[in-house]
């Protein structure tokens, strides 16, 4: 796990020959209009990564409280650092 206060990173590899990603924003996040749009914000930063990582992992991230009301570009800086920490990112 690669932790931030705004994010999680939990990867584990697969046997597979692709990614599978997984986001979670649980109530503690707030409304789900919050949630929701913390969900699709995180899922626009991974797909945006998606042709830099290696493949054939199972990423799952995880929205922490500082999340809420991030701007786009935060939540993908971040995003981008956890999974360099993490050794997947190969191009870009």
């Amino acid at each position: 796990m690669y932790r931030h206060p705004m994010l999680v990173v939990s990867v584990c590899a697969n046997a597979l020959s692709h990614n599978r990603y997984g986001i979670v924003a649980g109530k503690w996040l707030g409304i789900a209009v919050l949630r929701n749009r913390c969900k699709r914000q995180l899922r626009a930063a991974l797909f945006g990564l998606h042709g830099c990582l290696r493949q054939g992992f199972d990423i799952v991230v995880i929205a922490r409280r500082k999340t809420g009301g991030q701007p786009f570009s935060e939540m993908q800086r971040i995003l981008k650092r956890l999974l360099l920490r993490a050794e997947l990112i190969e191009t870009c």
